[in-house]
This record gives C-alpha cells, structure tokens and sequence, in this order.
C-alpha cells in the first residue's frame, strides 16, 4: 500500500534527510493484507512466523522472551531523540516500556515500505504473541537478515530466504528475507537489527515506542507533546476501532444516499484490474483491498486513510448482519498479528461484495464469507476526512 498521511513521520522529515538512504523519510506504512489462504490457523502461524534457515548464531545471541507489553504511542523525529527525553519518559507515571528503535521508509524488495531498526533481544517483547516467541526468527535478524510483514510476503510476492535489495532510492544492500512476522505496529512492514540499520545509513534512535496500558493514549500524548522538541510528533499506535454501545450510529453523520451510489459506482469501474500489493490507482495497474477502497471513496469526496486497520476506524464498527450497501467490511486474517485488521471490502447488498482478494487475483465481485470477519464499518465522511490529513 501506499502512505497513510494521518501517520506522524511525514509531518516531521523533510526530503532528504540521509544521503545514504536518500529517501524520504515519511511515513511508516503498513500493507492491508487480503483473504486467508485455506490453511488452519497453526499451520499459517508455523509458516509465516518463520526463520530461514539457519543464522550460525548461538541461542543466546538473542535474550529469550520477556514480559510482553503493547505498544500504545509512537513518538518520532528526523533525527536522534535527546538521551533527557527517553530517559523522562521511562520516568513518567503509568509508563511501562520504553523502545528506542530507528525508523525510517525505505526501499524493500523494489516497495517503499516502513522500516524500523531494532534490538531484537528487547524489541520482540512489544510485538505480537507468536513474533515474539520465535527465538530463530529474532537470531536471523540480529544476524542481519530483514523480517517482513506477512502481508508482503503473502500478497507482496517477496520469497522467504531470498535476497532482496534494502535502502533508499538511490542506493540499496541486498539482504535476505529471514521471516515473515507482522510487528503487530500499523506503520512498519519491514524489520532488521540496528547494526544493519546503521550500515544502511539509517537515523539512530529517532523513534521510540511507549507502553501506556493504564491510561488513555490522547491523554498521555497530550502531556507528552509539552516535553517534546519542536521536530517530534506523538500518534497513538493501533488506535481502537468505534463499536457504538447501542447498536445504532449517530444520526445525521454517515454517507447520503447519493454518496452510497458514487462510491459502488467508482468501485465497479474497477473490475478486472489486477490485484497489486501498494496499488491504490491506475499508477501501479492495479489495486489492493484498500488501495480500492480509498479510490472509490474519493470519488464521492470523501478521503479515507491508506491501510485497512486505519480505514477500519473511519466510522462505527456493526455487525455484519446489520450492514448496509457502502459500508466496508473488515476482516483480522494475519496469522501473525492476530486482531488486527488486514483486509477490508466494500458491501454491496444481498451477500455480495466488491474486493480486490489477494495476489494472483483481480478486483471483483464475490459472495461475503464472514471467517475472521469483525463487522461492518458505517463510514462517517467526517471522521474520514479528518483521519486521512
């Protein structure tokens, strides 16, 4: 997919921050995965939480698994983030975990993707469940292969074990695919340890991730943006999806009529062209599940974000049963990230839907099927707008 511009990293960098990556350091953006293949939910896990082969590492190359924490806030610079500011925000009450890691977006497998330098002893606790527990998966990346989302190798067509060029645009290092693994964090597809990130020119430490279990992420970051630099920004990581207590959405704020009709409409238009991973117009000859759904939305004025988990929020979340045509309906299928939200269709009545499905396929017509589904998204035009700047 292409660049969610609610995102905080494309607010703070300028256009050529590093010479050697001579890429925007923009936003970090993560691919909205598409329909499961046919395969239980253990073995798509055992598959795509999975190391290539063997690093020659030890075991304790890599600290075994700790206390997992979930990451609530990003806070992000275009360059190094002051020793006094971690060390303020380790400090501050509620606060859990602290990870400095690097990132930047940058060049992968011929994808601009978001990529983070890690620590992989520390940073595997803030991700999720079957991520972090693989112990061959965090030696392969700390002995200098490049983890990659489940998303891009399923759908972006990137091979696990093979070697694919990583760095900017002008200049780029071929690294091997070590994993498949979502982080679990809706910016990044791309992980290596902050060695590599360094040898490929990457910022240091210019982001760091904060566990904030206690308290509400708004509210934290509101207190956090008094100490920040000027340069620094705070977003909220995975915010909640809106499931409205009654059942029912406020009235007055959904898509009119007409507007339900201009976006089925434009997404028709669509059928037939091919499926591409980050396809979101006629640039790239083709579109992926929320590459399509931002195309046809905007033809009836309306912006969504870039990503499924993203445009999963532009709204109140209801039930299938209750969905209406022009809703969108969202699926959690990555076998790595479980509940988060991966792929994403738009509702056309009767049991049908309009998707670009998967690799291999072309944007169509299908019947719903509901297996990971999470509900409908009654888009509100407002609340898109607003997330989508």
């Amino acid at each position: 997919m292409g660049k969610p511009s609610r995102r905080v990293l494309p607010t703070i960098i300028g256009v050529s921050v590093l010479t050697t990556l001579a890429a925007n350091v923009a936003v970090l953006a993560a691919r909205g995965g598409d329909a499961p293949a046919p395969a239980a939910d253990g073995e798509r896990r055992a598959r795509f939480v999975a190391a290539s082969g063997s690093t020659g590492l030890s075991p304790s190359a890599v600290a075994p698994q700790g206390r997992r924490l979930t990451p609530h806030v990003l806070v992000a610079a275009p360059s190094t983030l002051p020793p006094e500011l971690v060390s303020k925000v380790r400090g501050a009450k509620n606060v859990t975990g602290v990870e400095v890691v690097d990132a930047v977006q940058g060049m992968v497998a011929g994808k601009r993707v978001g990529l983070m330098g890690v620590d992989p002893s520390t940073f595997r606790n803030y991700t999720p469940k079957p991520t972090a527990k693989s112990d061959a998966l965090w030696r392969n990346v700390a002995a200098g292969d490049v983890a990659i989302s489940f998303t891009m190798g399923n759908d972006g067509g990137v091979k696990l074990g093979s070697q694919v060029p990583v760095g900017g645009r002008r200049a780029q290092s071929p690294l091997r695919v070590g994993a498949y693994a979502t982080m679990g964090i809706g910016d990044v597809d791309a992980v290596v340890s902050h060695a590599t990130a360094q040898a490929l020119g990457m910022p240091t430490g210019n982001a760091m991730l904060i566990s904030v279990p206690k308290t509400e992420p708004k509210t934290f970051i509101k207190k956090l943006r008094k100490v920040l630099p000027k340069n620094a920004k705070a977003v909220a990581v995975n915010p909640e999806i809106d499931y409205p207590e009654t059942g029912k959405v406020p009235n007055g704020q959904v898509m009119t009529a007409s507007q339900v009709r201009t976006v089925i409409k434009a997404a028709y238009t669509r059928l037939g062209w091919p499926y591409v991973w980050g396809g979101e117009s006629e640039a790239e000859r083709g579109y992926d599940c929320s590459g399509l759904m931002q195309y046809a939305f905007a033809k009836a004025g309306i912006r969504l974000p870039r990503v499924a988990a993203d445009q999963a929020r532009v709204g109140w979340v209801v039930p299938y049963g209750k969905a209406k045509p022009g809703d969108m309906l969202i699926w959690a299928n990555d076998p790595t990230a479980p509940g988060y939200i991966s792929h994403i269709a738009l509702y056309l009545g009767e049991g049908k839907m309009l998707a670009a499905p998967r690799r291999g396929t072309v944007v169509q017509v299908q019947n719903v099927y509901t297996r990971n589904m999470r509900g409908a998204v009654r888009v509100s035009p407002k609340l898109a707008n607003s997330l989508a700047r």
